[in-house]
């Protein structure tokens, strides 16, 4: 939750904490699924409404309603780690990222995704798969323009990518932008210009746009069959810097002014209702008093506009 340690949310529908993987034949006769596994970037168990949250996650609750909730599903705590996790089905050490992206002397610790591992993509190409990403890669410490590449996306297994090779960033301006194998500025590519840039609206795009150009490839072909899709989308929301749009700010003025403690309880008894938690549990002691938090309406603004991010990415996944 909001007040509780950030993790990488991951989701699995066939969300650093619970699930939604989303299967969906393209052709009556194709027996492989299309995959779209998506990531959300440091959100807590509860922020979404499938598990308790206040936020408006409509598009999400409505995977859960259909589909599969973990109530028990754990990562590392630490982005690069459980991205190399999720992407290769091996613990962070195996794949050769313990810890960040630095390299601590040990191979383990490399700070880079090794080869010893194999990512999602290499497994499902040989299968027939196209392969797209789009949003945060965060698997190796190579984010010069020129190269090394050896560890992007095009390189592991990925035939399209958009987005940013590194950790975190600004989402009006985000650095290491890449498309493909090329870093760009989002303010000079000539092949996507929207009105304002915002990099979860820019994520979402992307994902639409590669979806849209895989099913008209997929018009042209002369086999029987399909060719399926995997779709990685890595959205950055709701990691730091806490930028959102106005409108969607908009929704949730106020909404944090009394503190930590309505939330907290609210969200509690949410997860009892529906069936995540037990009846008999009781809510650990709160940490921090906000009586004592020297600036509450600074707190509360945060708070607005992380929730204004998730929101936001939600508006993108329902697309």
């Amino acid at each position: 939750m909001m007040m509780l340690a950030r993790r990488p949310y991951l989701i699995l529908a066939a969300f650093h904490l619970a699930a939604a993987c989303l299967a969906a034949p393209t052709h009556a006769l194709a027996a492989q699924p299309n995959i779209v596994l998506i990531m959300s970037d440091d959100m807590g168990y509860s922020d979404l409404g499938c598990y308790g949250g206040e936020i408006q996650t409509p598009t999400l609750n409505r995977l859960a309603e259909g589909g599969l909730r973990f109530t028990q599903f754990y990562n590392t705590g630490r982005c690069c780690p459980t991205r190399a996790s999720l992407l290769t089905g091996l613990y962070p050490h195996q794949a050769g990222v313990g810890w960040m992206m630095t390299d601590r002397g040990h191979d383990g610790y490399r700070g880079e995704l090794n080869r010893q591992s194999v990512t999602i993509a290499e497994a499902l190409k040989p299968a027939g798969y196209a392969t797209y990403a789009v949003g945060k890669w965060h698997v190796t410490k190579a984010t010069n323009p020129d190269g090394p590449k050896d560890n992007w996306p095009l390189q592991r297994g990925f035939d399209r990518y958009y987005g940013t090779i590194t950790g975190a960033g600004s989402f009006y301006d985000p650095g290491t932008l890449t498309r493909d194998n090329t870093m760009i500025s989002p303010f000079a590519d000539s092949e996507y210009q929207p009105k304002q840039y915002y990099y979860t609206d820019a994520i979402s795009d992307h994902a639409v746009r590669f979806i849209n150009e895989h099913g008209q490839d997929n018009l042209k072909r002369t086999e029987e069959r399909n060719q399926p899709f995997f779709m990685y989308v890595a959205y950055t929301a709701a990691h730091w810097p806490m930028h959102a749009l106005p409108e969607d700010i908009a929704k949730y003025e106020g909404k944090y002014s009394n503190g930590y403690k309505p939330i907290r309880e609210a969200r509690f008894e949410r997860m009892k209702q529906l069936g995540l938690i037990e009846p008999t549990w009781q809510m650990s002691p709160q940490a921090g008093n906000w009586e004592q938090v020297e600036h509450p309406a600074w707190e509360a603004r945060c708070m607005e506009v992380y929730a204004a991010m998730i929101d936001r990415m939600d508006q993108g996944i329902s697309r």
